[in-house]
This record gives structure tokens, sequence and C-alpha cells, in this order.
């Protein structure tokens, strides 16, 4: 397996949508109480005493969404300028981006992905389970924004769904043509959701290939990130695509990840709840921050275990928590 050295950090678990693949529809999600939630301090300590020092190099920020966390600027900050830090990227869905951004930026964020899973504001407000205003204009608002502060890579995340958005692939394609825009095709995971969209609710990263590779045709990118995307490029396009191919693809042996929920969980495998720890208890129990190494430590070593034990568990079983509050 690859190093691990890649940690995920959820902040919030809230968010400002309720996309249908991250928050399925009717069920109740219990919101982590504020107190329960890590506290910047907190996160800085596990971060600067314990995720370093076991080889943790770089650092995702999600959520929920992440910009609903207070004084996430200087949190941003705080993080980018310790110096083990070699690379800090946030996920957002981009509703908030548009006045933080050059903030985010000033603050060391250099490396930004804004989830856009459609170009059409009803599609958009369908998938977000908005009823009510449209949010798609602020989040096109916040995706320019962050390409005029200078965020680069920009990453636009398209989870793609069956019969909702798979007839915009070309479209959203053809936003790295102009730009040195990154767009990412995810497939669909349905995370103890199976029944959301069907029984074949994913479409292939191959299949997606074949019809851009059809319209402009495709050629593989020199251009390589810190995670499991397959990267390509239009011919003569500024930009690239990327596939995420987790159902059709197992990537599990190219790994190089843990997360982190914002109630203080490790989590070694996305699609498996094995070999969790709970760092925060730990943490305010007067667990020492050497004896939090060693127990990640082991988990690392485990880590090649877990990734291939019961993959599929996280396809047809029942998970204590939906992808938002996991983290992504």
């Amino acid at each position: 397996m690859n190093q691990v050295d890649y940690l995920r950090i959820s902040l919030i678990d809230r968010c400002n949508f309720r996309c249908q693949y991250c928050m399925p529809e009717g069920v109740e999600l219990d919101y982590i109480l504020k107190q329960q939630l890590l506290t910047d301090e907190e996160l800085l300590t596990l971060i600067k005493e314990v995720f370093i020092p076991v080889g943790f190099n770089r650092f995702r920020l999600t959520g929920g969404e992440p910009l609903l966390r207070p004084r996430v600027v200087d949190l941003v900050s705080a993080i980018a300028t310790l110096p083990q830090t070699q690379d800090l990227s946030m996920t957002t869905n981009g509703f908030l981006l548009a006045p933080m951004a050059q903030n985010l930026y000033n603050a060391g964020l250099r490396r930004i992905n804004i989830s856009l899973d459609s170009l059409d504001p009803d599609t958009f407000n369908q998938i977000i389970g908005n009823q009510g205003r449209s949010r798609w204009q602020q989040v096109w608002h916040g995706i320019q924004a962050a390409h005029h502060v200078g965020f680069n890579p920009l990453k636009l995340n398209v989870v793609v769904i069956p019969g909702v958005n798979d007839h915009e692939i070309l479209d959203l394609a053809a936003l790295t043509i102009d730009k040195q825009w990154h767009v990412r095709f995810i497939e669909f995971m349905p995370i103890g959701n199976v029944d959301l969209f069907g029984v074949r609710g994913w479409v292939s990263s191959a299949d997606l290939r074949q019809q851009i590779r059809d319209r402009w045709g495709l050629t593989e990118s020199q251009v390589r990130g810190f995670g499991p995307a397959e990267v390509f490029k239009i011919p003569g396009a500024k930009g690239t695509l990327g596939f995420i191919s987790q159902m059709s693809e197992c990537f599990c042996d190219r790994c190089n990840r843990m997360r982190l929920s914002a109630d203080g969980w490790l989590r070694p495998c996305l699609l498996n709840e094995t070999g969790q720890i709970d760092l925060k208890t730990a943490l305010r129990s007067g667990t020492s921050t050497t004896q939090l190494q060693e127990q990640v430590r082991h988990l690392l070593a485990m880590k090649p275990e877990i990734n291939f034990k019961g993959r599929d568990s996280g396809i047809v079983g029942t998970y204590t928590r939906t992808m938002s509050q996991i983290g992504g």
C-alpha cells in the first residue's frame, strides 16, 4: 500500500444543503452537540502531537460544510503555518465561499474542491434537496471567486447519478477546455443507501470516459494528484478530467488516507467501520498524546487488512453514520 500520510478532517457535521447521496431523504440526523465537537485547540493538539509525529503531513478540511465552522479562517491559518504541513486543502459546497475566498487564500489555503453536480439550476436544486430559493447561482459565484483569487488547482466534484445528471457529462467536461479547472467525476457510492437510485445507482467511469472520448478524444494526463482519481484530459484543454471509480474499480491498494470525524473518531476506511478510535474521549480523559500516537500507529499497521475486509458492507450494509457525518 501507499504510505498513509493524508488525513481528511471533518470540521462540522452540519450542512446548509441536504444532498440525496450524502444525507438520505427520510433519515433523521442527530447532529453532534457543540460540546461534543473537537475544539480548535483539541484538533490542533491532535494534528501537532499525534498525527504529524506518526507521519501525516497532508490535510483536507471537510464537513458537513466546513465553512459553517466558526473561526474557520483562523483554523486554516493555524494548520497552514505548521512547518510540517506539506499540503492543505478543503472540500466545500461553495455556497458561502464567495465572500470568504480571499481570506481563506490569505490564511494559506491553496487547493479547493467545490461540489457542482449540475449546471442546470433545477437539477441542482433537486440534488441538494432544496425546495425553496435556487442556490445554484451563489455556488457559481463561489467558484468564480475561487478562480479569481487564484486557487490552483481548482477542482469541481461531480457525483454522477443515472437519470438525474448523467446527461450533463459533456457540458461539465467542457468546463476544462478554456479554464484551468479540474472536473472530477465520482461514482455514486451508496453508503448504507443501496435503494436510493435503484439496482444500478451508479454510472461507471469507463462509460463516462467513452462518452467524452467519442466527442473530443481523451488522453492520459501527466498531472497526478494525491488521491485515487485517474486523470485524463481533452486534447488541447487547459484543465483535466479525473475519474474516481470506487464502485467499478477497487483502489484499496492505493489508499493513502484516514478520516477524522468532527467529534474525534479516527476512521481508517470509508467503506468499513472496523477499527475506529475515539480520540476525543481519550484526549479529554487524560490519555497522553504519546499513548494516542501508539494507538494510531497500531491502526496504521492494521489498515491494509481493514481496507480489503468487508469492502461490500458499505454498499449493502447498515452504517451508523451518513456520508455527511463521516466527512466524505
